[in-house]
């Protein structure tokens, strides 16, 4: 379904981004991009040098979105730091329950593929991601001041859960169900419990 965009630049990107998410970034052509958004190849070169570039540009949003989301989740005040963790995890659970093509997390998706395709990219997940965990790293902090966490390395913690629930992501993309997920909520919870 086609959506009327003031901006050309944003149509592009959320166009491309329900599309990478399901296919990848080498799966979707531009040609396919360009149609479905129903956007000239002229505009898309107006606004992106390549197709690289372009994948930039919807990785940064992608981060930049994804962060607020973070940040607000994280800075609840009628919520302690291991309220707000546990629902971090449980969102990112509940989001691989839905089929394929409604997922949204472009950082699963495109880590592995492009990581070798574009230095670029690369660095834009890298940089991402390693936000991710410095937000995981203050709500870890935040509930060992407060009490609700058990004190740890945080850093190392968050890293960890990090890792544990981007490996699990990818374990349920490869079995097609939310099995490795649960386990890592299990996992997560365990380590959060002290």
């Amino acid at each position: 379904m086609k959506q009327n965009y003031a901006n050309t630049r944003q149509q592009l990107l959320d166009t491309g981004h329900r599309m990478m998410v399901v296919k990848g970034f080498t799966g979707v052509g531009l040609n396919e991009i360009l149609q479905a958004a129903g956007v000239p190849k002229g505009s898309f070169y107006h606004y992106f040098k390549s197709k690289e570039q372009y994948g930039q540009s919807l990785l940064e949003e992608y981060f930049q979105s994804y962060l607020a989301d973070m940040d607000q989740r994280f800075s609840a005040a009628d919520v302690n730091a291991r309220e707000q963790l546990m629902g971090y995890w449980q969102k990112w659970l509940q989001s691989y329950c839905e089929p394929c093509d409604e997922q949204t997390c472009l950082a699963v998706k495109l880590s592995a593929e492009v990581a070798d395709l574009s230095e670029a990219m690369r660095l834009t997940l890298r940089d991402g991601t390693d936000q991710v965990i410095a937000r995981l790293i203050s709500c870890i902090e935040q509930g060992q001041r407060e009490g609700s966490l058990p004190t740890s390395n945080a850093q190392q913690t968050a890293t960890a859960l990090y890792q544990l629930w981007l490996g699990a992501s990818l374990l349920s993309k490869l079995h097609r169900n939310n099995h490795p997920l649960e386990s890592a909520m299990i996992t997560t919870e365990a380590l959060l419990a002290g």
